[in-house]
């Protein structure tokens, strides 16, 4: 049967098509609340060979002129096997189920396709954009010199971060590149060192500093560090606080670590990609505190503001600092123009409008709401944790301090180096099962499971049963694993 012909305008977003749009977009949110009626859990567990056959066979030079087989086709590629981060029983990695006002938003940010960067491409996005700036500052406790800008995530804001920081140093020392210095924990993210890589600085500039009992950075330690590196010669150019740590959620002395920073005339900067929801906290804002004394802070709103991927903040102190970024193109930002811009204070210059998510969500549901999903999830880390913790089968790795808990298999009897073989495993078997997600990392070198809880609508049974079927796999797996009795 031919396919019947396609005026070649007619895809274009246009008010000449409004209606096609309509029934397209119709088609599409059908089709989408279709799949998610029939799923059952997180994914189906499909291989990697599996999933890239199927795209690889496609002929993408041969349309197929008809929204309802595209979808279809799309089914078969993505959505049959994609991984639902809705499901309670997902509980993998940094990922969070999303609230619907920001979906809302989503269809405005892609139709209207406004770009952030300069006024005449935004209008009121550009001021849409800065209140959230200048809101989110005032949770910060930062002053009316604060200023900020939405980034892609928390990589990219802590790139720019350090950015600013180096060039900081530069000016003020005139030291050579070489000799700065980068300060971070042995748990914090390693977008602190590959933005020191990025920025030249080389992989010898990141000097990791030991973390106390409670995972935090060790204060103390800091403080040496910082002595030794300004005894040799070098410059400390800036210490990096974690507000959440990926694995245990740890959040450091912040006031402790700025005062350590001013002292030793170092940027500081917190990295509050996961804690940073803690500002929507009615009841935990408080182990937040010192965060006002930070020169800047990264916050993913797409972690534990539960706001669809791609939505950051860098957020700076004193907003002059932004300028070390700044570049004049007379086709765009013009030195006389009128209008306010935000490519002045980015490192991108075409940006969506991805505050508007947050802002519709805001306007929707409100911060305190969000705060209570923040506190949901992590009241249930430290229930499951308290749980797990009674179970012989079980070892937790430490106390929750947001919504991770890091744990393993490991009964009576199990030695480390059993235990350390059995995780990759269990972790394989349960995702192939499509039963459940989990992660594994690494602990004083030894490995271990994470449960990452971001749900605030997963309950402990649904976790618990996550956490039982992991015991059935390593039983079974420790079984086959075991070695052989020595004959006489």
């Amino acid at each position: 049967m031919a396919v019947p012909a396609v005026h070649p305008l007619s895809h274009v977003f246009h008010p000449q098509h409004v209606d096609a749009y309509a029934d397209t977009m119709r088609r599409g949110v059908d089709h989408l609340a279709a799949t998610m009626r029939t799923l059952t859990g997180p994914s189906t567990g499909t291989s990697p060979e599996h999933a890239a056959k199927a795209v690889a066979d496609v002929d993408l030079d041969r349309p197929l002129e008809d929204a309802d087989l595209a979808l279809a086709e799309m089914s078969r590629l993505y959505l049959d096997d994609a991984v639902w981060f809705h499901d309670p029983t997902y509980a993998a990695h940094l990922n969070c189920p999303v609230v619907i006002p920001a979906l809302l938003a989503e269809v405005f940010v892609s139709a209207v396709n406004s770009s952030l960067d300069t006024f005449d491409q935004s209008v009121g996005g550009t001021f849409v954009e800065r209140h959230l700036v200048d809101w989110t500052n005032g949770r910060i406790g930062f002053a009316p010199q604060a200023d900020g800008i939405f980034t892609s995530g928390g990589s990219q804001s802590n790139l720019q971060a350090l950015l600013l920081a180096r060039d900081r140093a530069l000016a003020a020392t005139g030291a050579e590149p070489r000799r700065l210095r980068v300060f971070a924990s042995v748990d914090g993210h390693f977008s602190v060192q590959k933005a020191a890589r990025i920025l030249g600085l080389g992989d010898d500039a990141v000097v990791t500093v030991p973390v106390d009992g409670e995972r935090r950075m060790d204060v103390g330690a800091l403080g040496k560090a910082l002595a030794d590196a300004t005894s040799a010669g070098l410059v400390p150019m800036a210490v990096v606080a974690t507000a959440g740590t990926t694995d245990f959620g740890a959040i450091d002395p912040l006031r402790t670590v700025a005062a350590l920073s001013e002292l030793y005339g170092a940027w500081c900067h917190v990295d509050a990609a996961y804690g940073g929801g803690l500002l929507a906290s009615t009841t935990r804002r408080h182990l937040l505190d010192g965060i006002d004394q930070a020169d800047s802070v990264t916050v993913d709103f797409h972690k534990t503001w539960f706001q669809p991927v791609s939505s950051s903040a860098l957020l700076v102190r004193d907003g002059a600092h932004l300028g070390h970024v700044t570049w004049h193109a007379d086709y765009l930002n013009p030195k006389d123009a009128e209008h306010p811009n935000q490519v002045d204070k980015s490192l991108q210059t075409t940006r969506r409008f991805d505050a508007l998510k947050l802002w519709l969500t805001l306007r929707v549901m409100g911060p305190d709401r969000i705060g209570e999903y923040v506190d949901t999830v992590i009241d249930l880390a430290r229930e499951v944790a308290v749980r797990l913790d009674a179970d012989p089968a079980l070892e937790v790795a430490a106390t929750p301090q947001l919504s991770t808990v890091v744990f393993r298999y490991r009964p009576e009897g199990l030695s480390e180096d059993r235990a350390d073989l059995l995780v990759p495993r269990v972790r394989t078997a349960l995702y192939e099962s499509g039963a459940a997600m989990i992660a594994a990392t690494k602990v004083s070198g030894r490995a271990w499971l994470k449960l990452t809880l971001l749900n605030p609508m997963a309950t402990p049974e649904d976790v618990l049963g996550i956490c039982a079927r992991i015991v059935s796999l390593g039983d079974e797996l420790a079984r086959e694993q075991a070695p052989a009795p020595v004959v006489a």
